[in-house]
């Protein structure tokens, strides 16, 4: 940052290099040369949208034996209010928020509104293999379980023809 600049510039320059990476990016994945690349094209907007997510907060945990343990801070809502789902190699968790007394917004009057009171979709892209096995709400932090299965060892034997 150059001091004394218009600091509102930085903020369009960050915004001009998504820009930029992002045509870039649609552009490197167009080239003719990369035909058949289109599912590595999507897991890549998809890991980008993902990013660019900022509600709930969450972390990432190794968990023991290998596995990895994703924890929401989802406080205020019910186990009935959130949905863990996995399609399309993408874990998605989703809460939806009814008010406690149910009145609209439009019918309360808010001196000060500091709580966040809005759904949510949040999804990650899974590696290949990667399983959930357990989803738990907890003081207002869904922990979700993900393991990986032990690949199986797969031998195949080649039979060896004679040429003549």
């Amino acid at each position: 940052m150059v001091i004394g600049a218009d600091p509102r510039a930085g903020l369009h320059e960050r915004s001009r290099f998504s820009e930029d990476f992002a045509m870039t990016r649609t552009i490197l994945f167009d080239s003719p040369f990369l035909l058949g690349f289109e599912h590595t094209r999507d897991l890549i907007e998809r890991a980008a949208k993902a990013a660019s997510e900022s509600y709930p907060p969450y972390n990432v945990e190794q968990a023991e034996h290998g596995g990895v343990r994703i924890t929401l801070a989802v406080a205020g809502f019910s186990p009935e209010q959130l949905q863990v789902t996995v399609e399309g190699g993408q874990l998605v968790v989703a809460g939806k928020r009814d008010s406690a007394d149910g009145r609209s917004d439009a019918e309360r009057a808010f001196l000060h509104r500091g709580i966040a009171a809005r759904g949510f979709v949040r999804t990650f892209v899974l590696a290949e293999g990667m399983e959930v096995t357990a989803a738990t709400l907890e003081h207002g932090l869904l922990h979700i379980d993900l393991a990986r299965p032990a690949p199986e060892r797969l031998v195949k034997k080649i039979p060896i023809r004679s040429a003549g």
